[in-house]
């Protein structure tokens, strides 16, 4: 007796209907339509608001370069709570990540590990911002503060990941050689995860320049709090020359960042 043949067998669909799939993607334009329609959206204020965008846009016009003293002071404090908060963020993350990692370390350990991170995770930088500043007032050190606790969130997570994607073979063959608990950390997993590392750090050092412009609106020192201020006495033509300064560090942060990543990998 021969086996059915394709026309025999009855005829087969290549790729099966995703009916789950396509019922998902149904009940999420509802959902969208649902909540714009609960937000106050309308075409009428997007129209309205488009006329005072360019008329906003339009009172920057011509940038006000005469306050070069204030302008470089707050760029100045905004580059320096970005190093030190990076600094500190991941120098701090490096045991929290490693405690973290579910591959090296017991579960009594990872799990208070990843609390601490999902903890730092929970607030935008801006809250921490506030609290800090309830703390210890007015300044640097709060944007420096808070940023040090985003910090240790981000790279922390990303560093114990890391860890985890490690090869093992590594770790067991330096573990039979006799190396404490330190020699296999140096000789089998930093090799495994040091270039990664250094993109996080890079990474972490571009976001914290852009976070230390928004602490400072909220009382965190830097040049967010010179923008904020301008903002208030409606010097649009000062806020533009601060935004284009803002601009041309994070290019240049990013430019400094691409090398390193290409010279240290």
């Amino acid at each position: 007796m021969t086996a059915p043949t394709a026309d025999t067998a009855g005829h087969r669909q290549p790729f099966r209907t995703n009916w789950g799939g396509r019922l998902a993607y149904v009940a999420l334009v509802a959902y969208v339509i649902y909540a714009g329609s609960h937000l106050g959206f309308s075409w009428d204020r997007f129209v309205s608001g488009i006329g005072n965008g360019g008329h906003f846009v339009a009172r920057m016009f011509p940038p006000a370069w005469d306050r070069w003293g204030l302008l470089a002071d707050g760029m100045i404090e905004s580059l320096q709570i970005a190093i030190l908060a990076s600094f500190f963020g991941v120098l701090l993350s490096l045991p929290v990540g490693l405690l973290a990692a579910r591959n090296l370390m017991p579960v009594w350990v990872t799990w208070p590990a990843r609390g601490i991170i999902a903890l730092c995770r929970s607030f935008h930088p801006i809250i921490i911002a506030i609290l800090f500043v309830k703390a210890v007032g007015f300044g640097a050190l709060a944007g420096v503060l808070a940023l040090i606790v985003g910090s240790i969130g981000f790279v922390g997570k990303l560093f114990a990941e890391s860890i985890e994607e490690i090869s093992l073979k590594q770790v067991e063959a330096v573990r039979a050689t006799g190396a404490s608990f330190s020699g296999v950390l140096i000789m089998a997993v930093q090799p495994q995860v040091l270039p990664r590392f250094i993109g996080f750090a890079t990474y972490q050092l571009d976001s914290n320049l852009r976070n230390s412009t928004m602490v400072g609106i909220v009382g965190g020192g830097g040049i967010g709090a010179t923008l904020f201020t301008a903002y208030q006495r409606f010097d649009f033509d000062f806020v533009l020359s601060i935004l284009i300064v803002t601009v041309a560090m994070i290019m240049a942060a990013e430019v400094l960042s691409g090398w390193i990543r290409k010279t240290f990998q």
